[in-house]
C-alpha cells in the first residue's frame, strides 16, 4: 500500500488564501482556522477508495499541524472588518 502525501501547495494554517477543491468540497485555509464548504461522495468502488485516501491525507495534514502545538480551548470569533466609504450621492 502507498501512502499519499498532502497537497505540497495546500499547507494547512499556512496562510488566508490557499483554497483546495476537492469534487464539491472546497477548503479554504486559513491560519486560525479551515473552513470546509460543499460535500464528496464516497463510493464503494476504486475511485470512492481514491478519494477515501486523499481526503485521509489532507487530515492528517490537519492533525500534524495542530498536534504538539500549545493550542487554547478555543479560536476566538473575529468580527469582519468593515470599510467606510464616502457617499457617493452626498
Amino acid at each position: 500500500m502507498t501512502r499519499r502525501k498532502a497537497d505540497p501547495a495546500f499547507v494547512p494554517f499556512a496562510d488566508d488564501a490557499a483554497v483546495r477543491t476537492f469534487a464539491d468540497l472546497t477548503i479554504e485555509n486559513g491560519t486560525a482556522r479551515i473552513a470546509l464548504h460543499g460535500s464528496v461522495d464516497i463510493t464503494r468502488d476504486q475511485a470512492g477508495l481514491k478519494r477515501a485516501r486523499e481526503l485521509k491525507a489532507l487530515f492528517e495534514a490537519i492533525v500534524s499541524a495542530l498536534d504538539g502545538e500549545s493550542l487554547p480551548e478555543a479560536v476566538a470569533e473575529e468580527p469582519e472588518a468593515t470599510t467606510t466609504v464616502a457617499n457617493p450621492f452626498g
